[in-house]
């Protein structure tokens, strides 16, 4: 329980130093995550009969501990940040390993909150982690080769499962629990070697809402609502529409995070380069185009190719999201960095406790309609991305911020 302040740490070798420590936490992450991604939409078709109903149902019970991530302020009181994400990681590992053994709707909705108190706590420290130890000038970079190793890791998931999974006959049980405890693994090496790191400024540990943080809360709103459709529906919309066995959708997230790989820390440099407000404008403007061609999917009968092409593009626009990271490094108090990645995350998930399910019934009805609503969502996060200025920083947080009146003569 060595206490090291983060700017000590350049005696270190680096393979101890806390950008090392990041990279592991980046690997680990995905492993078993991913390995529950990648087998979920068939174990739940194939084992436990899901419909869309049943399966808006499971992604609203997995978005609820994301909604109460502001509990992690009140354990980060009494728990250093660092101990409680890789604890997090722990039982994110634990829980997934053990899924394929309970293949009932309420056995697979208990391992799946589990799982996700793991994943959204961890979730919640780390990107505070990243804004605390990370520099500004190297946050956009540094945030984009973190994205890439979490692909990498990511992509050696579904590379064994594509490559194994009918040639060594593997079932359920044994890739979730390979998957799961692999992370857990890296976790429990990570509490042994690694000191505890202290970041330059003490951060505040008690609930924070500040009004000159508005737009980022919105954009968290919005980002959260948004996402919804592409985790629970586009995977799912391969399997039940085009009939995408556990291979073949690998070989579709194999595909995808090859070309994560490469572009992640380009990424990285064009927020640097561009700025934030034309990142996510960009961003945004591509989101709308990709869920009205989801659309087409249905209305127009475009083929499998096209919904796999719109697949890779949507997971790459998404991939631009770090500009809202750094946007809100840029604007914030130092010691807001900890209590306001709690709140935001809290934000993110307030429509993705609902709207998985609701959506899950209106998909039932007409898919149509659910990839419209996600276009409309785009747009409006468009739209507050325009207020985001050029330059932000504390004091300038948006477009409104240097045009108050003047005071008077």
């Amino acid at each position: 329980m060595r206490i090291l302040p983060v700017s000590d740490t350049q005696h270190l070798p680096f393979w101890r130093r806390p950008i090392a420590l990041l990279l592991l936490m980046a690997i680990a992450m995905p492993i078993a995550l991913n390995t529950w991604f990648a087998l979920l939409n068939n174990f739940v078709v194939e084992v436990a009969a899901f419909d869309g109903a049943d399966i808006g149902l499971l992604h609203t019970v997995r978005e609820i501990p994301g909604f109460l991530a502001v509990g992690v302020i009140a354990i980060i009181i009494f728990v250093r940040e660092q101990i409680l994400g890789l604890v997090s990681l722990i039982l994110l590992g634990v829980a997934s390993a053990i899924t394929a053994q309970y293949p009932s709707l309420g056995g697979i909705l208990t391992l799946t909150m589990l799982s996700s108190i793991g994943f959204h706590y961890y979730e919640t420290v780390n990107q505070s982690l990243q804004l605390q130890w990370i520099p500004k000038d190297r946050a956009p970079q540094t945030l984009g080769w973190l994205i890439a190793a979490g692909s990498a890791a990511t992509f050696a998931v579904y590379l064994v499962i594509m490559v194994f999974w009918e040639a060594w006959s593997l079932t359920y049980n044994m890739v979730f629990m390979a998957g799961g405890l692999i992370t857990a693994a890296i976790a429990l090496f990570c509490m042994v070697f690694y000191p505890q790191f202290e970041g330059a400024t003490p951060q505040t540990k008690k609930m924070v809402l500040r009004k000159r943080y508005w737009l980022y809360y919105a954009l968290q709103f919005m980002a959260g609502a948004r996402r919804q459709i592409f985790m629970v529906f586009a995977g799912f919309m391969m399997v039940e529409k085009f009939g995408y066995e556990v291979h073949d959708l690998t070989a579709l997230f194999l595909v995808n995070l090859l070309i994560n790989m490469a572009v992640a820390p380009v990424l990285g440099r064009v927020v640097f380069k561009f700025g934030e407000r034309n990142t996510l404008m960009f961003e945004y403007t591509g989101l709308v185009a990709v869920f009205l061609a989801y659309g087409g999917v249905y209305y127009l009968g475009w083929g499998v190719a096209v919904a796999a092409f719109l697949y890779v593009v949507d997971h790459i626009f998404f991939g631009l999201a770090l500009a809202l990271k750094t946007y809100f490094q840029k604007i914030a108090d130092p010691a807001d960095i900890a209590p306001t990645a709690a709140v935001a995350f809290t934000i993110n998930h307030i429509a993705a406790v609902f709207l998985p399910v609701v959506l899950g019934l209106l998909w039932l009805v007409s898919p149509l309609l659910v990839f419209l609503i996600a276009a409309g969502m785009a747009g409006v996060s468009l739209i507050l991305a325009m207020l985001i200025p050029r330059n932000p920083e504390p004091g300038h947080e948006t477009v409104f911020s240097n045009v108050a009146p003047a005071p008077a003569e």
